[in-house]
């Protein structure tokens, strides 16, 4: 199965795919499952998964939390979780929810993840968190640094489009021997790391042109709004 683990729909500020195109788009192009990480909301992922079980397609439900040394995505959770906390709280809460937290682009240098991983390890349990080794919407040199992180420290690891359209699906993501995973088993295997990296990078003019889109979309909902 081919698994996106990063994705945005119209819950998130600064998307523009609703989460039946996000479904749609993801069946269309093979994806075995997704998780729909809105930033700071979790109605979009609950809105996909109400359709998930419509069509037998698998969404697994998840959330981006901004903490206070970074992002964090809380994979497999139906709740909000605030921003503000220490990551180590997010952690945490994430956990207490039942899902698998997972550190997000973690060295970009735009908005990195401020927080020491290796003093996290002490606090944690192997497999307790993850960090996201590959984002298709971010510089490859990034991706790279964070993979190896990822190998110099034996974490698990995710990978995702970070896609804020539906035109990026499955650009990133992990690959996981099986078919019909259940996400526990799905989960499972990233915390074993009995998983294979996708990593097929979003080109610098297809993110301009998809940029452009974005804003020229902006411009014209407000216009509607007045």
């Amino acid at each position: 199965m081919k698994v996106d683990f990063h994705i945005h729909t119209i819950y998130s500020y600064d998307a523009l795919s609703s989460p039946r195109e996000i479904v749609e788009s993801a069946i269309s192009r093979g994806l075995g499952a997704i998780c729909i990480t809105d930033h700071h909301e979790i109605k979009g992922a609950l809105e996909a998964l109400d359709l998930s079980f419509k069509s037998s397609f698998l969404v697994i439900p998840g959330i981006e939390i901004r903490s206070k040394e970074g992002d964090i995505l809380g994979i497999n959770i139906k709740e909000k979780i605030p921003d503000g906390l220490s990551a180590r709280e997010t952690i945490i809460a994430i956990k207490k929810l039942g899902g698998l937290a997972v550190i997000a682009h973690p060295l970009v240098w735009t908005h990195p993840f401020k927080g020491d991983i290796r003093t996290l390890m002490k606090n944690f349990d192997r497999g307790d968190f993850a960090i996201e080794v590959w984002n298709a919407s971010i510089p490859e040199i990034f991706n790279r640094k964070a993979l190896a992180l990822a190998k110099e420290l034996d974490l698990p690891f995710t990978a995702g489009s970070d896609s804020h359209g539906a035109e990026f699906l499955g650009k990133a993501g992990l690959e996981i021997e099986g078919e019909n995973l259940s996400v526990n088993e799905i989960i499972q295997a990233v915390k074993e790391k009995k998983v294979k990296l996708i990593k097929e990078k979003v080109g610098f003019l297809e993110k301009l042109k998809w940029e452009v889109k974005r804003d020229l979309q902006k411009i014209r909902n407000k216009r509607i709004k007045v």
